[in-house]
């Protein structure tokens, strides 16, 4: 633990050399794609301020001055399993990116889906040496937080403080300044695999870029997805990527669940690859041309040209009915929403005061999938776009591009965690595990 604590030091720290150079690069690591954008900041201190511990504030002063993607190669379920492919598609990205914004970048802020992560919900509290709150008394309570057992295989990706108690006021984004005897904390904490972190940070050094950063593809796309009224008074986001289904639950602007579904599009497009005989191209063109979830009688009739170039005539001349592909595609797509019900029930969602989820990625765009969604997971379900941010290429502001985009904000304005902090980082693990959402809810 103290190892990975030193590391999310070290990259705040090039986070702001970074800044003050004024140019950063977002990376966003795909089972299907590699996106890269380019940030140039204006120079201005003023979005480094500490306003608040943990608040999202609103947009920075950024822009996104070159743009690239390419197929993701050497990923699977979010994780990189042949790195000289992984390394190469980076390689790849990155390069575009900065020919387009005609300007060097070194330091990447990065997301990743999968990594099996896991949430733990922690609480701590401490009496104040003085009669204000100083920024060591926020330090001190972070330490005082039980760190479960989480195990020697696995390590923090993020420990945001989501809320403060002093004596008997709850619900303070930041004590600091203020007078009362006793402070308490609520903390989230998301530990993922090691291994999936450490071969991520050694494929971006093998790239000769420098790590600045790293979150949860689940939490970035919450972030550029959920308008503000949903961050505050309780929502889901569901982000179905090409080889994992991120899910973060969210409430009083703080993250406060994150899981993921090892099912996602790329997992449809085998299906439909297996169902009609067509190789993966031409299976993932029909799915993005045809595909859907819901039939209607119409669809009986609408016949779908397969193509091919086999030189079998007859393999190369058939048709199907748009019925069939829904009926090839509805199995697995219901999977995953059962799947992702799973884990939102396991975290208690449906104990929030309000229950929105709202539906992102690139999975996200088969028709009928809200329809299906809100039938299967038993909420309101909206469809849910990336935030607009300044000099984004219109072919990136599509909902496969949430996690990019929820990324260049989290680059801009980071919320605090755990290492913002002078904490001691020998902290040993110890007893206290609870369910995230059900923590919240006592505590709240």
């Amino acid at each position: 633990m103290t190892e990975l604590y030193q590391t999310q030091r070290s990259m705040r720290r090039m986070r702001k050399q970074a800044m003050d150079r004024g140019v950063i690069a977002i990376l966003d690591v795909g089972t299907s794609k590699i996106g890269c954008l380019v940030l140039r900041f204006d120079g201005s201190e003023k979005f480094l301020g500490a306003d608040g511990v943990g608040s999202l504030a609103g947009q920075s002063s950024f822009r996104v001055i070159g743009a690239a993607t390419t197929r993701s190669r050497g990923v699977t379920f979010g994780e990189i399993d042949a790195m000289q492919e992984t390394e190469r598609a980076i390689r790849t990205a990155v390069q575009a990116a900065q020919k387009m914004a005609n300007v060097r970048v070194d330091h990447v802020i990065a997301c990743f889906a999968g990594a099996r992560p896991r949430s733990y919900g922690l609480d701590g509290q401490t009496e104040l040496a003085e009669s204000i709150v100083t920024e060591n008394d926020v330090a001190r309570v972070l330490a005082a937080c039980d760190v479960p057992d989480y195990g020697r295989e696995r390590e923090v990706l993020h420990a945001q403080p989501v809320n403060f108690a002093i004596d008997h006021r709850s619900g303070l984004s930041d004590p600091r300044g203020q007078m009362g005897n006793s402070l308490a904390v609520d903390m989230h904490l998301l530990t993922v695999d090691s291994s999936a972190v450490q071969n991520l940070l050694y494929c971006i050094k093998r790239c000769d870029l420098e790590l600045a950063g790293l979150a949860s593809s689940s939490y970035v796309s919450g972030i550029s997805a959920l308008v503000e009224d949903e961050q505050e008074l309780g929502a889901a986001c569901i982000d179905l990527g090409g080889g994992a289904t991120g899910v973060s639950i969210f409430i009083k602007k703080h993250m406060i669940f994150s899981d993921s579904v090892r099912i996602g599009g790329d997992h449809i497009t085998q299906d439909i690859s297996k169902g009609l005989k067509v190789p993966l191209n031409v299976a993932e063109r029909i799915k993005t041309f045809y595909g859907g979830v819901m039939a209607t009688g119409i669809d009986d009739r609408e016949m779908i040209e397969i193509g091919g170039d086999t030189g079998d005539w007859e393999l190369d001349r058939r048709t199907v009915s748009r019925a069939e592909l829904i009926g090839i595609m509805r199995p697995r797509v219901e999977e995953i929403l059962e799947e992702v019900r799973v884990r939102l029930d396991g975290a208690g969602f449906d104990q929030l005061p309000a229950q929105q989820i709202v539906l992102t990625g690139g999975g996200s765009q088969i028709p009928g999938l809200d329809g299906l969604a809100s039938r299967i997971l038993g909420q309101q379900v909206r469809l849910g776009r990336p935030l607009r941010v300044q000099g984004l290429p219109q072919a990136a502001t599509g909902p496969a591009f949430s996690s990019a985009v929820g990324l260049c904000l989290f680059a801009a304005h980071p919320q605090d965690e755990w290492w913002d902090f002078d904490v001691p980082a020998d902290r040993y693990p110890a007893r206290s595990l609870k369910r995230a959402v059900k923590w919240f809810r006592d505590n709240w």
